[in-house]
Order: C-alpha cells, then sequence, then structure tokens
C-alpha cells in the first residue's frame, strides 16, 4: 500500500488534480482510496457523484464511537473509496484537531484493512502546516508529501512553507517530500519560478498540468477529466502526472 499526501494552498485546484490522479490509477486497475482532510469536505465530490456524504467528524459529533465502518465511506468511480473528513461546526472547535480525530477513527475502524487500497491519497488543505494539518504527514499515514502549486507567489509561498514542514518533521520517521507538482495559471515566468522553488528545498517538479477549459466542463458534469472527457488531452496530462507521483511515491 502507498500513501500520498496531497499538499496545496486552498483554490490551487488541489482537489481536482487528487481526484482526477485517483479516477486514473482506478482505471488501471489499482484500489484506491481517498481522504478529504478539508473542512469544506468536498475533496471527493466529482468520483462519487452524490453531492454530499456524510463526514466523519459529523458522523463522531452524532453518535460518537457508535460508527459503522461504510457509514463513513461511499464508493465512487470505478471502486474508488471516498471519505471526507470534516470540520468543526462554524466558530467551534478547530479543523486541525478534527482531522486527527477523523483519521484516528479510521484507523479505529480498520479501514485500511478492510479496504486493502493499493493507493490512498490523502487531500490537505496547505494554508496552514500545524497541528492536524500536519497529521497525514505523521509516521503510519502517508509515505510520500506531494505539494500542488502554481506560479503565483502566494501559491509558491504556501509550498514552500508546507516544504519547511516536511523538512522539520523528517528526523521523526514522517513522510518524506515526493516533489512539486505545476498546475499552471499562465503567469509571467510561471516554469522558472515553480524550478526555482524545487531547486530551493532540493526537490523535482514531478508533472505540470496546463491551464484547460476541458477542466471547467468536467465540474459541471460533476465528474472527473478522466471520467467525462476520457479521450480529452487534458485527461492525459492527469494519467500521466497520476502515473509519474505513484512512481515517486514508491521510491526511498
Amino acid at each position: 500500500m502507498i500513501k500520498i499526501a496531497v499538499y496545496g494552498k486552498g483554490g490551487i485546484g488541489k482537489s481536482t488534480t487528487v481526484s482526477n490522479m485517483s479516477a486514473a490509477l482506478a482505471d488501471q486497475g489499482l484500489k484506491v482510496m481517498q481522504i478529504g482532510c478539508d473542512p469544506k469536505a468536498d475533496s471527493t465530490v466529482s468520483l462519487h457523484g452524490r453531492g454530499t456524504i456524510p463526514t466523519v467528524l459529523d458522523l463522531i459529533r452524532k453518535k460518537k464511537h457508535d460508527i459503522l465502518l461504510e457509514e463513513m465511506t461511499a464508493v465512487g468511480y470505478h471502486g474508488v473509496v471516498c471519505v471526507e473528513a470534516g470540520g468543526p461546526l462554524p466558530g467551534m472547535g478547530c479543523a486541525g484537531r478534527g482531522i486527527i480525530a477523523a483519521l484516528e477513527m479510521l484507523g479505529a475502524k480498520g479501514a485500511y484493512d478492510v479496504y486493502r487500497p493499493d493507493v490512498v491519497f490523502y487531500d490537505v488543505l496547505g494554508d496552514v502546516v500545524c497541528g492536524g494539518f500536519s497529521m497525514p504527514m505523521r509516521s503510519g499515514y502517508a509515505d510520500k508529501v506531494f505539494i500542488v502549486t502554481s506560479g503565483e507567489n502566494m501559491a509558491l509561498h504556501a509550498a514552500a512553507n508546507i516544504a519547511v514542514a516536511v523538512e522539520n518533521f523528517k528526523n521523526r520517521g514522517y513522510a518524506q517530500l515526493g516533489g512539486l507538482i505545476l498546475n499552471r495559471r499562465n503567469v509571467r515566468q510561471e516554469d522558472e519560478k515553480v524550478q526555482e522553488l524545487a531547486q530551493d528545498i532540493h526537490t523535482s517538479v514531478v508533472g505540470v498540468l496546463n491551464r484547460s477549459a476541458t477542466v471547467t466542463d468536467a465540474e459541471e458534469t460533476g465528474k472527473t477529466v478522466i471520467e467525462a472527457f476520457p479521450d480529452s488531452a487534458m485527461a492525459g496530462e492527469y494519467r500521466r502526472l497520476a502515473n509519474a507521483v505513484y512512481e515517486a511515491a514508491q521510491k526511498g
């Protein structure tokens, strides 16, 4: 089982990227689980097509520990197991602590043993990397961390902060940095800026996604690009990225 955490600034296209990678790997016959670790709880919506699914935190609030594993999961496109950690009620509690509670509950219910995924994606908000938001980096969760960024200054700043967090945790047996994913926004010198960041944090750009209206068109159908437009150039980009991330995650 390969466990991959994908971080990035809010609005950078991280969930879209992760969902398309999940779909691409599922198309290849791999068993995939995607766990959304964002209070918005919309990471997996394009995979299961149900609008919303119960979040782990909602179930904990309602039922405490009397929760069945199947209540926390939804099986989506080509068998992708979808989970949403959820977040606290507005103005109450810490979203980071909620991620901790959700991941611990999944472990307690034996999610990984029951579903036996080949690949687990943790889709994690990366505007802050403290407390629960660093939980997927910890020993026993992700093996590798990948960061989605563009050439925009705020995205690069967030990516640099995430990389610092990974570096600070490396001596604790936590996940290693696997590389950057460039999701182009067509800003000036975008490739050069992201390559410079990669050099600064001693990693590489494992994949590049071009800005494309196909992504928006797929979102309007409530599906991934892989499902809605499987023969499109953008679907090909997501497949190449998924394979590159999967291969990079297996390296020591």
